[in-house]
């Protein structure tokens, strides 16, 4: 069953070309569920694995207290499993076909309101290279929208300031060209020219955009610890996420009227029902608005 697994995680990387993360989420569902199919229920081969087996493991993820979004996820990780072997004809069937997923409220993302990105943006000090990178970063997110995991990837020959644009690879290692603003362009010039500098380490090159005191390039939990700092340094005493400038930036654009599709593709969502999910956060905030000022309301 783990040599399955090893091949199905192999195929995920090689053909399907999906993100480290999205991997690395396959293949904890699924090795929680090969051990709960071994020890409880005693099954040596998933070709002997039938509906009935799923069904008592995803209940007693639900006994666990799991939420019906990580059920979901489960599920969805197990169909493509199954759905794998039995194309490369490692089962003979797939006890998953029939197996529904909950149904699930989404959340809507937390983002902050204009005020608040413009407090956050103002907080680092351009004083010295930490303060120029640091300022760099928030624009660049704010501008363009990009996940902090493709932040913390761009390498120098990403960014193209002339032509006023960034090229990035994105989940499923799709490339993707957003423009930069003009606010954001001058931060990341004036870290490059006179702030990255200061933390190249001269026993080797790295050539990330974002590099960390060591002269490497920067991980995503510095870059959250430094979001944290400069969140609390500005008195914002909402909950931020690593993608908190991501949702701001999708809302606010939205807000002032623009093209759904266009906010898909700079995003970079496969699916235009995700990019949705900001249009019911704009309407929310439309709601809060006519009740808070409106006479009648």
């Amino acid at each position: 069953m783990e040599d399955n697994l090893k091949d199905f995680i192999h195929y995920l990387i090689v053909e399907k070309g999906l993100a480290k993360n999205t991997i690395v989420s396959y293949e904890r569902d699924l090795k929680s569920y090969i051990k709960y199919l071994k020890k409880v229920e005693v099954i040596a081969a998933m070709n002997d694995v039938q509906r009935v087996q799923i069904i008592h493991f995803l209940k007693s993820l639900k006994e666990q207290g799991k939420s019906s979004k990580t059920l979901a996820r489960h599920i969805a990780s197990i169909r493509a499993f199954h759905q794998f072997l039995l194309r490369e004809k490692a089962v003979d069937q797939d006890p998953s076909v029939h197996i529904e997923s909950p149904q699930h409220e989404r959340s809507l993302p937390k983002v902050l309101n204009m005020q608040e990105v413009e407090t956050l943006l103002d907080s680092p000090k351009a004083h010295d290279h930490y303060g120029l990178r640091d300022k760099a970063m928030l624009e660049l997110l704010y501008a363009t929208g990009i996940r902090v995991s493709e932040l913390i990837g761009l390498k120098i020959g990403d960014v193209h300031l002339t032509m006023g644009f960034v090229r990035c690879i994105g989940k499923g290692n799709k490339e993707r060209i957003i423009p930069i603003g003009k606010t954001a362009t001058e931060a990341l010039d004036r870290y490059l020219h006179d702030g990255r500098s200061h933390f190249v380490s001269k026993k080797q090159r790295d050539e990330s955009l974002f590099l960390n005191h060591h002269g490497r390039g920067l991980s995503r939990q510095g870059f959250w610890k430094i979001l944290k700092r400069l969140a609390a340094e500005a008195g914002i005493e909402k909950d931020l996420t690593p993608h908190t400038l991501r949702h701001s930036f999708a809302t606010h654009l939205l807000e002032n009227g623009a093209d759904l599709r266009a906010v898909q593709e700079m995003l970079g969502h496969a699916d235009i029902s995700t990019t949705q999910i900001y249009t019911h956060v704009t309407k929310t905030r439309l709601k809060d608005v006519y009740s808070q000022y409106h006479p009648r309301a």
